[in-house]
């Protein structure tokens, strides 16, 4: 994911985001391990090497990680799909960079996924409609370029979402070396799109 830092920050802003994500991505393990509800915020920050008190730096609460955790990545997804087709005017070259995009994710980001599934419902309510807004998008993304290469909206929409399902359960999936994964992951979506000719 994007550190969200720009360029001219200076040294200790670049630290304080530094620990941010480190204190990210202690929760996305938690979370994934044990659930929003089986997390305190103490546990997070013992995970990351800071007290618990320290958390308060940098988050209002444990609801103010979750919803970090879940909106960023789904802010991430979007713009990341958005830049895709921005960029590439073919839309099946668009559709097989978008796969390896989200393969990218799917294989690296396994705790997150994790966390969206479980737990999603535990968000506020303004940050859930957030990341189900983003979401939507990001489907809505996909289903514009299947659509130039053939077919209806709505089926072209119900394939993405199959693909998404397909690519979001690699954390589910038997171990395998990450190069494997991501042939297996990347070939299977592509022929569920119908763009593998």
């Amino acid at each position: 994911m994007d550190s969200g830092i720009e360029d001219n920050a200076t040294p200790r802003e670049r630290a304080k985001a530094a620990r941010r994500r480190e204190l990210l991505a202690a929760a996305a393990r938690l979370m994934a391990e044990r659930g929003f509800a089986g997390v305190r915020l103490e546990d997070i920050g013992a995970e990351a090497g800071v007290s618990g008190p320290a958390m308060y730096r940098h988050f209002s609460g444990k609801q103010a990680v979750l919803a970090a955790l879940l909106v960023e990545i789904s802010e991430h997804l979007y713009a990341g799909g958005r830049e895709v087709v921005e960029r590439e005017p073919d839309p099946r070259a668009a559709l097989a960079e978008l796969v390896d995009f989200h393969v990218d994710f799917a294989v690296t980001e396994p705790d997150l996924i994790r966390v969206q599934y479980r737990d999603l419902w535990s968000l506020a309510v303004d940050d859930a409609h957030r990341v189900r807004q983003l979401q939507r998008r990001y489907v809505e993304t996909w289903a514009a370029e299947l659509t130039r290469v053939g077919g209806e909206v709505v089926v072209n929409r119900a394939r993405v979402h199959a693909v998404f399902g397909l690519l979001n359960a690699a954390p589910s999936l038997p171990v395998l070396p990450v190069d494997e994964l991501r042939e297996l992951l990347r070939s299977m979506a592509v022929a569920a799109l119908g763009i593998d000719r």
